[in-house]
């Protein structure tokens, strides 16, 4: 045992390589397990980019990352880091390095090695070697239903608002109705009133040898209360249009 020691700082003096020796594929190892993988350096990137903030960025409290425009994000920002826009292999890919969903009500994501100001952790996040069928089920599923989620969500959104549109409008009708009554009835009476004032006139005016004598002054006042009734028909026409 003794021997086996003094052999050992004896090769440590002589410069002799260490045991167990260093290979080439352990080198290789160390180097990947201080390097981050790309595609989280890639995605940590965007996140920190403040030119993205309305497609995708930290949450409130930087612990997670929230993508605010799928479609967006698909079309315009995944094409330039992975050369693919699909918005679920993205998805699919944050899983294999345990990034967890945080809620069903928007895409937001949080590993604890992957936070806002902390970069160098994230070569401390390793990505899981094999899926099984059951846990890329549970995982397709989970998405599935968060899609399904937020369309029944607007659909309800946009069934509500038609009924509120709906109801308006049958309210706005009634009382179009209302008002066109209302100016039926001022014609009727405005109508009624000129039949009444003429026929009075009619009556009033002297005869002589039973024919009626026409007077200056009741002429012209007949004539003024016509141009007022027809101001008023024409300024209550243009109220009910």
């Amino acid at each position: 045992m003794e021997s086996g020691v003094s052999n050992n700082n004896k090769n440590d003096q002589k410069g002799l390589p260490s045991w167990p020796p260093r290979t080439a594929e352990s080198e290789i190892i160390m180097r990947k397990k201080s390097t981050a993988p790309p595609f989280l350096l890639k995605t940590y990137m965007v996140v920190e980019d403040p030119a993205t903030d309305e497609v995708i960025s930290w949450n409130d409290d930087g612990t997670a990352f929230v993508v605010w425009q799928t479609v967006e994000f698909a079309k315009d920002v995944l094409p330039k880091l992975f050369k693919h826009c699909n918005f679920s292999s993205f998805v699919r890919q944050l899983n294999t390095y345990g990034f967890r969903k945080v809620t069903t009500t928007r895409w937001e994501f949080c590993n604890d090695k992957f936070q806002k100001g902390e970069k160098e952790k994230l070569c401390e996040i390793r990505r899981r070697k094999t899926w099984t069928n059951k846990q890329q089920h549970e995982i397709d599923e989970d998405q599935r239903s968060s899609s399904s989620n937020s369309s029944s969500s607007q659909y309800n959104t946009l069934m509500d608002e038609n009924k509120r549109l709906k109801k308006e409008n049958g309210a706005l009708s009634s009382e179009l109705v209302s008002m066109k009554n209302k100016c039926r009835e001022l014609f009727d009476l405005v109508a009624k009133h000129e039949n009444i004032s003429k026929k009075e006139e009619e009556d009033e005016r002297p005869k002589l040898f039973g024919v009626r004598l026409e007077e200056g002054e009741r002429e012209r006042k007949r004539k003024r209360a016509e141009e007022i009734t027809e101001t008023a028909t024409f300024l209550l026409s243009q109220s009910c249009k």
